[in-house]
């Protein structure tokens, strides 16, 4: 079978983030005891404290793109990881060393690469994001490496087939946004990074 490329819709207004926290709680809700909430002023992943009674997967403000990007680290985290606040792992914010940043692409690509399968079943334009721009600005940041080992691993599950929780967020989000596309017909390729 050859790849599909889905066309992406362009208009913002188009991409409300409250419709993916719909489908997320129609996947999780029960079976996880989890919560995709927006509005938060940077992604957290909180897991649930008596006060609250649910786990909790907070993306940035309004962002459909930083939703969608939660999703994926909540769908690899496996079960102790799921236990720790924001899975149990670092995080250095903007202004990172170019060695903190090799350590961060190291953590990222996996995200990213279930990112962009979400993205297609969205219709939504991915981009790679090294989250620094200061290294950016500064002309220290080659994100080339970084893109391939992302086209790597959304070739690599496409082949082996995605993470379970993965697997059912993909489906219901290609149900929702009406693309239907089975994940092994999708196009992953340096190109469309660039």
């Amino acid at each position: 079978m050859g790849s599909t490329v889905i066309e992406t819709l362009s208009e913002p207004q188009l991409f409300d983030p409250a419709q993916l926290e719909r489908v997320f709680s129609d996947c999780f809700a029960d079976s996880c005891n989890t919560r995709l909430l927006g509005g938060a002023a940077e992604p957290f992943y909180q897991p649930a404290v008596v006060s609250v009674g649910y786990h909790a997967l907070y993306y940035r403000a309004d962002f459909f793109a930083s939703a969608l990007h939660e999703v994926a680290h909540w769908c690899i985290a496996g079960a102790q990881r799921r236990l720790q606040p924001d899975f149990g792992y670092w995080y250095t914010p903007e202004g990172r060393s170019v060695e903190q940043q090799n350590s961060f692409e190291l953590l990222e690509y996996k995200p990213q690469a279930l990112e962009w399968f979400f993205s297609q079943a969205c219709a939504y334009r991915f981009q790679v994001s090294p989250d620094n721009p200061d290294l950016d600005s500064a002309g220290m940041l080659d994100i080339t490496a970084f893109q391939r080992r992302v086209v790597a691993q959304a070739l690599a599950w496409q082949k082996e087939g995605l993470p379970t929780r993965a697997g059912v967020f993909y489906a219901a989000l290609c149900r929702e946004f009406r693309t239907y596309i089975p994940a092994a017909q999708l196009s992953f390729t340096l190109a469309q990074l660039a």
